[in-house]
């Protein structure tokens, strides 16, 4: 049977259970490390969407007892939140607290020569534009390098990058707004941006500045351009959406492809 391709998917992350993992959260200016499997379990159920006991039990395959323990210790380290259930005040729903700043595994780790990463990108280009995304890209090359997982942060700083942009590029209707980013992107030198589709809506983007000229890591990585994205259709229909990205110079790919949806409640 022929494997499937990594995707990378924002707004919904997919469980992880890997006992070497260790989640990071912020939460009142200190940072919380989860290391516990079946807490990283139940922080990645509800980084999907605020959840019930009865439901974060029956998908986390554990006694009653074991997560109403875990559940009260991670609210009262500030990391989740509870509220009455409004179908019965005497059950809780539990969401995060605060943002999720990223993971740590070993399994993480890629073995990237860095300098002579920089070295090559710099032979390749000299304009001042080309030297500080190789900067920025060994950055996040130093960071994997140790194992860290950025994207979330880096999603996040995309978000709050797109709704500043959302007065630059926003429309009455949602055509018009695709060819202002079509426009945005060209004229900016982000790369070039196609719309491939519109049931689902996908859009490619050649060139891209996030991730071309990385060396091949196996997995998408724009979670840059996936937050701004993201805001910049919430931005402009005032509903959530997930970005999913399924092609990706780091894979490969002759683009980075981005299939846009709104969330399902």
């Amino acid at each position: 049977m022929k494997s499937e391709r990594p995707v990378m998917t924002f707004i919904r992350h997919p469980d992880d259970t890997r006992s070497d993992r260790i989640e990071l959260f912020s939460s009142g200016g200190e940072v919380h490390v989860v290391k516990s499997p079946v807490r990283v379990r139940i922080l990645s159920m509800l980084r999907e969407r605020e959840m019930g006991f009865d439901e974060i039990v029956a998908r986390s395959a554990r006694a009653k007892s074991t997560i109403s323990v875990h559940l009260k210790e991670l609210a009262g380290e500030g990391i989740l939140d509870a509220r009455p259930d409004p179908l019965d005040s005497r059950k809780k729903i539990f969401s995060l607290r605060p943002g999720y700043l990223g993971s740590l595994s070993a399994d993480d780790r890629i073995d990237e020569d860095l300098g002579g990463f920089v070295l090559a990108a710099l032979e390749r280009e000299a304009d001042p534009s080309s030297v500080f995304k190789a900067f920025f890209q060994a950055i996040r090359l130093s960071l994997m390098r140790e194992g860290v997982m950025v994207d979330p942060i880096l999603y996040s700083a995309g978000s709050s990058v797109g709704r500043a942009l959302s007065g630059l590029v926003n429309a009455p209707d949602i055509e018009t707004l695709l060819m202002n980013l079509c426009a945005f992107w060209g004229e900016r030198g982000l790369g070039r941006l196609e719309v491939v589709s519109r049931d689902p809506l996908t859009l490619d983007i050649y060139d891209c500045y996030e991730c071309q000229g990385l060396p091949q890591l196996g997995k998408p990585v724009c979670a840059f351009d996936a937050g701004i994205l993201a805001a910049l259709f919430e931005a402009h229909s005032r509903d959530e959406w997930v970005v999913t990205e399924t092609k990706c110079y780091a894979m490969n790919d002759a683009c980075c492809r981005f299939v846009v949806l709104p969330r399902a409640e």
